[in-house]
């Protein structure tokens, strides 16, 4: 009972002669620890409020500002033009401070400087959010940089300062704009003009004209209205329509997951790895909340928006009959932990202690060596999180919002993540090719009552000390949780390490109350349901083909030799890819990032253009001079790349659409063009995983410290759904999922049409290849 010790902070009896208090000095230290360290956190929050409030400014900026004045005085120079002696009237004479002249003259000055200072701040942000709203620089070939973007990048890099924290630029960001409705439905109407026959384009563009003259108008007011008003006119209603309301199973329709390192091996303990990565993401925690970590720029000058990475941690979506919500704590203390049917609670810290990484190890050890069995209805509890979000909202509020229910769910709901203890094992073995799309299933759904789908993120640890995540997708987008995995990640393999013995460092606390199982009293009713969402899950699961490959030929050292972006050279190839595949060309979805722009999210990339068809049409004919054929998959490069440019800089089609889709529903209009733009399914839905956001190593000299990215299910019932990361300069991962239930698609087979189209296009511009 050594937790119970531990828990309480001081025990009494009732006596005859009163209470009789047996305080517990270790306990109460620990209290008062706790509670200083509250107190230093949001001291802490206070100060970085203070500090990005002024940014670019600082404390040392207006002690100059107060102290040039003050010279100036001194040497009977009135740079106020007045103001200081107009300052000084209005101060309240005769009593308290300002009795004395030289008194108020001093607080007059101090008045004007924090002024100047302040019209300073704004001036300058004001001048910073007019130089990001230039977008030009995107739009230049490459080494090709104009005199005008030279100056442009002098001036921000000037204007941005010095040292900024995480969230500095937040309010120096351009908002989103709204594109004119004829420029979108025209970019629109040449997406699908080369997949549909005269007669359908002829209707497509009918409706289209009919919606610009008549409907459009009039949403399009409410939407400016709306970019006026809130940060960004799309992200509050792509996470509300897209995400949170949406009542279908969050596993293999919404979450998605990403892979450990996987050609190197740090260890193969599991409570080991667990116990240096779970440090490391605590650590990123707090530098997460002193806004220590560093923006992402792009280009090194171009801040990226920051808002996504708010949620990361203590977050966690709680289901709805209508609508889910996202759950955000300003802080938590434990993780929630799974292993063999039983759940636990984890404390992270001792008193205002971080646990060292030997501790952590203990306590996870502590957990793999608990033998006690699940209880009722416990081991696949979960499974609500991975089945229909109607079912989970109804079971959640009558039998689990009282008791002893509640209390282990709220240790769940309220944890910094969750961590799932697999007993199999996984790893990416490249003499087994399959090894890698099993290892990649496992992290996508698990026995799909082994991850706690709701939480922002559950980490994996198998067996043999492989990693990997599942991600929640509402509160951000791949790259935010991209970017606390690259610093887990070297941070475990650079600055933490391990001894010989595959264990962590250091020695570890046998005093600590181990982990504490929670404790659950779960009916046989809510044990049908439970049942119930598993079968649910389990048949969704068992659906999806998961083909997962490293492409070893060639990367982007090589792809660059093509003079074309590897991103144009991949997304065309997929083109040529699924023609070969099902002898026709689909409406392509290839997500880019806004986040340039304030609270920006994502915009789709249609990929299927007019140029990458005729592109691939004519690679299959067979029939044309490779010079023909090079010059038409330079013109599909680059119509893809100016694709991406424009989505990037707000100009893309299907978020304006979106938004004012869901205008025309507010407001009861009904528009059978936004009906079936809205409806159509996206066949190929494609993105690249972001990498190297942080610099903790350099990649070239330990070129094998590269993980494998991620993927996620299909979009459509029939169609294809591909992620890839170009895995430094020799190789890519590809990650293509499909349903076993479609008789028009092959996972496996799409991903060998991927490598031959990849191959061929090599050839085409006779790039030289490695020995596969």
């Amino acid at each position: 009972m050594a937790e119970a010790h531990q828990a309480v902070a001081f025990q009494f009896t009732v006596t005859p002669e009163g209470v009789d208090f047996r305080l517990s000095r270790e306990a109460l230290k620990h209290i008062y620890l706790s509670g200083i360290n509250s107190w230093k956190k949001r001291l802490i929050r206070i100060k970085n409020g203070i500090l990005r409030g002024v940014y670019p400014g600082s404390p040392t900026s207006w002690l100059f500002v107060v102290m040039t004045t003050l010279g100036s005085s001194y040497c009977n120079v009135d740079i106020s033009m007045g103001l200081v002696c107009f300052i000084q009237r209005w101060l309240p004479e005769g009593c308290g401070p300002y009795r004395s002249p030289q008194t108020r003259t001093l607080l007059s000055m101090a008045i004007f400087s924090t002024g100047v200072w302040m019209t300073g701040i704004l001036f300058f942000r004001q001048t910073l959010k007019l130089l990001l709203s230039y977008h030009g620089w995107l739009f230049e070939m490459h080494g090709q940089t104009s005199h005008f973007t030279r100056v442009w990048a002098m001036c921000v890099r000037l204007l941005s300062g010095q040292r900024p924290m995480l969230y500095s630029f937040q309010t120096s960001l351009p908002k989103l704009p709204v594109p004119s409705v004829s420029a979108t439905i025209h970019r629109y109407l040449e997406s699908v003009q080369h997949l549909l026959d005269d007669e359908e384009y002829y209707r497509m563009e009918t409706l289209a004209k009919e919606f610009q003259e008549k409907t459009a108008p009039r949403l399009q007011k409410y939407l400016v209205l709306k970019s006026w008003w809130a940060a960004n006119y799309v992200s509050d209603w792509w996470e509300e329509y897209v995400y949170l309301r949406g009542r279908t199973p969050l596993m293999v329709n919404s979450n998605y997951y990403v892979m450990d390192l996987v050609l190197v091996k740090n260890t193969d303990v599991q409570a080991a790895r667990l116990g240096n990565i779970v440090h490391a993401m605590i650590m990123y925690r707090r530098k997460l909340d002193r806004e220590e970590i560093k923006p992402v720029m792009a280009l090194g000058i171009v801040p990226m928006c920051s808002y996504q990475m708010e949620r990361m941690f203590n977050t966690t979506r709680i289901p709805g009959k209508d609508t889910d919500v996202l759950q955000h704590l300003t802080d938590s203390r434990h993780v929630a932990v799974y292993h063999k049917g039983r759940f636990f609670k984890l404390w992270l810290y001792e008193g205002s202690r971080l646990l060292k990484p030997r501790d952590l190890e203990m306590q996870f050890q502590r957990i793999l060596d608990d033998p006690s069995p699940p209880q009722p209805g416990e081991e696949r509890l979960a499974a609500l999180t991975a089945g229909g979000r109607v079912e989970w909202a109804q079971v959640r509020q009558a039998f689990f919002g009282s008791g002893k229910n509640k209390a282990a769910l709220d240790a769940i709901e309220r944890a910094a993540f969750f961590v799932a203890l697999d007993e199999e094992s996984h790893r990416y073995d490249p003499e087994d090719e399959a090894s890698l799309s099993l290892y990649g299933k496992a992290l996508l759904h698990g026995s799909c009552y082994n991850r706690w789908f709701d939480k922002s993120f559950t980490l994996i640890a198998f067996k043999n000390g492989q990693l990997g995540l599942n991600t929640e997708h509402a509160w951000a987008d791949a790259p935010i949780i991209g970017h606390l995995w690259e610093f887990v990640l070297g941070t475990d393999s650079f600055d933490l390490g391990y001894s010989e013995t595959g264990h962590c460092l250091g020695k570890p606390n046998p005093v600590l109350a181990p982990p504490q199982r929670l404790q659950w009293d779960i009916p046989e009713q809510c044990q049908a349901v439970i049942e119930s969402s598993y079968q649910v899950a389990k048949a969704l699961a068992d659906d999806v083909e998961l083909y997962c490959f490293q492409f070893l030929p060639f990367g982007k050292g090589l792809i660059k030799k093509c003079r074309t972006s590897p991103d144009a050279f991949v997304q065309i190839a997929l083109q040529l890819a699924y023609f070969r595949d099902r002898g026709k060309f689909c409406l392509t979805y290839e997500a880019s990032m806004t986040r340039m722009f304030r609270e920006g999210r994502t915009e789709t990339v249609r990929s299927c253009t007019c140029e990458s068809t005729a592109f691939v049409q004519a690679m299959v004919q067979g029939r044309h001079l490779k010079a023909d054929l090079q010059d038409l998959f330079r013109k599909a490069a680059e119509k893809h790349q100016n694709a991406c440019r424009l989505a990037m800089t707000g100009a893309g089609i299907d978020r304006h659409l979106f938004c004012l889709y869901v205008v025309s529903k507010f407001l009861g209009v009904s528009s059978p063009f936004l009906a079936e733009v809205l409806s159509e399914p996206w066949r190929l839905s494609t993105s690249q995983t972001a990498q190297f956001q942080i610099r903790m190593f350099d990649p070239n000299k330990y070129p094998n410290h590269l993980g494998a990215g991620g993927g996620f299910g299909p979009v459509a019932n029939d169609g294809y759904g591909v992620s890839y990361m170009i895995a430094g300069e020799n190789t890519i991962f590809f990650h293509v999922s499909s349903k076993f239930s479609s008789s028009e698609t092959n996972a496996q087979r799409f991903g060998n049409h991927i490598r031959q189209a990849l191959l061929d296009i090599a050839d085409l511009f006779q790039v030289p290849k490695a020995d596969s």
